[in-house]
């Protein structure tokens, strides 16, 4: 009963493909539901996307504490990166339209993709920095694999299952965040911290400002 309800509306099948993951046997707690967010580094539900005007009614949704995002728009991090050199990585559980990178404040996270103020990859490879494209990945990133995203504020660079990319992004300006945007069905989970893959020499996991003094 509950496939076919699924398959005649779609929509509700994404919603449980976010909550649940792509497989319904690797079910969640009742945790994950919560509205409570723990501390530390995760994505920040005050500054997501909602209501996105490409489409109506639709919006993005944020779960894991934090750390899974999907449905339509973006998300940045509840914090800045500002040590010299920071690293954190994002996986994808489900492939669709995503972006993973940095972003300022002030970025448009209704937008799909975000557009101004994004610096980062997006699911064709293309490493794009405030709408101009700095190099073409040739390589299909596929559900299952991870995405690195360093910064040490002069460029950033991202890693695919731990081989890093031939192009750098460069023209990155001012106080940027962890960001990332989905549609089209996807589901990314993002890692501030227990990585898959170790962060490169010399770089670390997000450090919130006051654990810097």
């Amino acid at each position: 009963m509950a496939s076919l309800f699924t398959a005649c509306f779609p929509p509700f099948r994404a919603c449980l493909d976010c909550v649940q993951g792509p497989s319904f046997a690797n079910s969640q707690n009742y945790a994950q539901f919560r509205n409570e967010q723990p501390a530390g580094v995760r994505l920040d539900v005050s500054h997501m996307g909602e209501n996105c005007y490409f489409f109506p009614g639709k919006e993005v949704v944020i779960l894991k504490e934090g750390e899974r995002i999907c449905g339509t728009g973006g998300a940045i991090a509840n914090a800045p990166l500002v040590q010299s050199k920071a690293y954190f990585q994002v996986n994808i559980q489900q492939t669709g339209k995503w972006g993973v990178g940095l972003a300022a404040r002030d970025a448009d996270m209704n937008a799909v993709p975000t557009g101004a103020h994004f610096w980062g990859i997006d699911e064709s490879g293309r490493l794009i920095g405030n709408k101009e494209e700095a190099g073409k990945y040739e390589k299909e990133i596929e559900e299952g694999d991870s995405l690195g995203i360093c910064y040490d504020h002069v460029e950033l660079s991202v890693y695919h299952n731990g081989e890093r990319l031939p192009f750098t992004i460069t023209n990155v300006k001012g106080k940027v965040f962890p960001c990332i945007y989905v549609d089209d069905s996807a589901i990314l989970d993002v890692k501030f911290r227990s990585f898959s893959f170790p962060a490169p020499p010399g770089f670390t996991e997000i450090m919130i400002e006051q654990t810097l003094l």
